[in-house]
């Protein structure tokens, strides 16, 4: 398999040469050339599979010529050593609880499968001295630190914005130390992206590192995540309710909903996507305009969708290019709808006293999104609960008025000392302190 950039300004590369470069050398992002179709009877099958065979499957489907099968298997195996169950909530209305993982967030699923596929090439192909650069909301921090800790070969360097990532998630990855850097920005999610994207392409940091990312950038990072989707629908198959399947996700840099979009273009029966936004509703206003205008990201319950100008836009336009209007196909399979603080908390209080299930902020908009789409009979909807409640303690217990239980996995991250480096936004001071390194 080869991979392009959606800029189409750069020659194909391997799978390795894109999971190293994680950006492609003319700003744009790395997509497969080929998207293997899987037949019917195999997706109808997998109501009798577990999730690592269905993984097994799906992952033959997208790395399976570059990697042999059976180190394939072991990656997957390895990476999904945690159960993602689909849990009812009422009615015809399901919740895919992604939050099982080692970090209790979704994105431990594509971050311990890249750490491992990295393994791989450092183990067997050559690679050395690389240098992971990712910037974080929140999640993708913890996810990613605690995949990568310890992986020989690799040093993390982890940009987040200072104070607006929950205590929680904020130990969970600055209180590793090891091969984990935490690097403090005085900014924005956004400007900590951008600082990401400018060391990508920039020469002299490039000559002296050798750089790659494992946010949703990385082809590695986001194209494990359509593993899950998989595995609900077959779930749901199983329980005879999955042929007009709806599925809603939290949506910040789009990364999950590209994963999502990647298994329907697979041959995976859903009906339509809702991309369910915060006020960050930068994809919302493309979806009711045309029109593509990042804004400057805005902070507010659900941190890790606190994104402005998602990178993985390209990359779903780039999946519908093939049609005359892409504009027109996109609006047919995805629908949008974005919500406020106040529609957040309300939503979460209700579905508490209502049936006792505790979303956090993110999965809220999820929840939300399938109740605004108004489900018609016949229909299944699916949210995607990407994180743990206890993640957002302070604010979920404020919303409910209760005292919720953290787990054991987060009370060790909260024992740990903080050990930052802190940095203002400007692209300057970052380089100078990567080429001190």
């Amino acid at each position: 398999m080869k991979y392009y950039s959606t800029n189409k300004q750069e020659p194909l590369v391997s799978l390795k040469k894109a999971v190293i470069k994680g950006l492609a050398g003319d700003r744009g992002l790395y997509m497969p050339e080929n998207v293997d179709l899987l037949k019917d009877f195999v997706i109808g099958e997998m109501k009798n599979m577990t999730l690592q065979e269905i993984a097994n499957v799906v992952s033959l489907a997208l790395f399976g010529d570059d990697i042999n099968p059976d180190t394939l298997n072991e990656i997957v195996n390895d990476t999904l050593s945690f159960d993602i169950p689909v849990v009812p909530v009422h009615d015809r209305i399901y919740s895919l609880e992604l939050f099982h993982g080692p970090t209790l967030a979704f994105k431990d699923v594509g971050a311990r499968f890249m750490a491992r596929l990295l393994g791989h090439f450092i183990d067997n192909e050559g690679v050395k001295d690389v240098n992971v650069l990712v910037a974080t909301s929140g999640d993708t921090g913890s996810a990613v630190a605690n995949g990568f800790l310890g992986v020989e070969g690799i040093r993390v360097y982890i940009l987040y914005p200072k104070g607006k990532v929950s205590a929680i998630q904020e130990c969970q990855f600055t209180t590793l130390g090891q091969n984990i850097v935490a690097l403090e920005v005085d900014g924005t999610f956004d400007d900590c992206q951008a600082l990401v994207k400018s060391a990508f392409m920039d020469e002299e940091i490039n000559a002296h590192l050798k750089l790659t990312s494992a946010n949703s950038i990385n082809i590695a990072r986001f194209l494990p995540q359509s593993f899950y989707y998989f595995y609900a629908y077959a779930q749901l198959d199983k329980a005879g309710c999955a042929d007009q399947l709806v599925i809603s996700v939290p949506s910040g840099n789009f990364g999950n909903l590209t994963a999502g979009l990647f298994a329907y273009w697979m041959g995976l029966p859903v009906k339509r996507f809702i991309a369910a936004n915060n006020r960050n509703d930068v994809f919302y206003n493309y979806l009711q305009t045309g029109l593509y205008t990042p804004q400057p990201s805005v902070t507010t319950l659900a941190n890790a969708m606190d994104v402005g100008d998602p990178s993985n836009f390209a990359r779903i336009t780039d999946l519908f290019s093939i049609y005359p209007d892409p504009y027109k196909a996109i609006k047919k399979v995805i629908s949008g709808y974005r919500f406020t603080d106040e529609e957040i908390a309300a939503v979460m209080r209700s579905v508490y006293e209502r049936y006792g299930y505790i979303l956090d902020p993110h999965g809220a908009c999820g929840y939300q999104a399938l109740i605004a789409d108004s489900l018609t009979d016949g229909e299944t909807g699916l949210f995607l609960e990407t994180a743990h409640p206890a993640k957002f303690k302070p604010i979920v217990d404020d919303i409910l008025h209760a005292d919720i239980e953290i787990p054991p996995k987060l009370q060790h991250f909260m024992n740990g000392k903080k050990q930052t480096v802190e940095l203002n936004k400007d692209f300057p001071a970052f380089k100078t302190y990567l080429l001190g390194q």
